[in-house]
């Protein structure tokens, strides 16, 4: 039996539920939305929170950046989720578990969730990494959107990175532009990754590129 945090809708939303990515500083700050998750948080059995849209699961959502590239993943037919078979994906990360909030730990279980997917689980990052929470990603026109809520993270790397979950994931860093015209030309992304793809360049800004040496 899995458990999975979530908060509230009504807490994470007090008027209305935004429909795409709201960045941190417009309608809602990262402090506050830390606090929200530190005191309406908690978990809940997995299978009760997928069909309870009043609950929003929090899933940290990380965008890979290495000089100016992002981390493109596909989804092989290998992996266990046939939904996800073939699509793309910018975001890497899953689900906060119990593990990711141990006792005494503090209530904020966000970053100690996204070394646990990003770092030993999913990626092999040969080096330290920096992560900048840069806003919300919400999604309710579909019943697996309408039970989640993305907390986008851009994770900047300068050493390799490669898939851990070879037999599940393929992925190279490619281009925002290259990324732009994948989307133009119908590629398969899912869905989150196709509502962030036109904001690139507010999540990676041509001032935090780094020019190769």
């Amino acid at each position: 039996m899995e458990f999975v945090f979530v908060v509230p809708r009504v807490e994470l939303f007090s008027e209305s539920s935004p429909h795409g990515l709201v960045l941190f500083g417009e309608a809602l700050s990262e402090e506050a939305f830390v606090a929200c998750v530190e005191r309406h948080g908690f978990f809940v059995e997995r299978d009760y929170a997928e069909r309870t849209p009043s609950l929003k699961q929090v899933i940290p959502y990380s965008i890979v950046v290495r000089e100016g590239a992002l981390l493109c993943l596909r989804r092989t037919k290998r992996g266990g989720e046939a939904r996800l078979h073939d699509r793309i994906t910018i975001g890497v990360g899953g689900h906060i578990n119990p593990v990711d909030l141990p006792p005494g730990a503090g209530r904020d279980p966000i970053a100690r969730a996204t070394h646990r997917e990003v770092v030993l689980e999913e990626l092999v990052v040969e080096g330290p990494y920096t992560v900048r929470r840069v806003g919300l990603l919400n999604d309710d026109s579909n019943p697996v959107g309408a039970v989640h809520v993305g907390l986008v993270q851009v994770i900047t790397v300068d050493a390799p990175v490669t898939v851990r979950e070879v037999d599940q994931l393929e992925g190279s860093f490619v281009s925002k532009d290259e990324l732009r015209k994948m989307l133009a030309d119908g590629a398969d992304f899912e869905t989150w990754s196709s509502l962030l793809v036109p904001h690139l360049d507010h999540l990676v800004p041509e001032s935090s590129i780094a020019t190769p040496s």
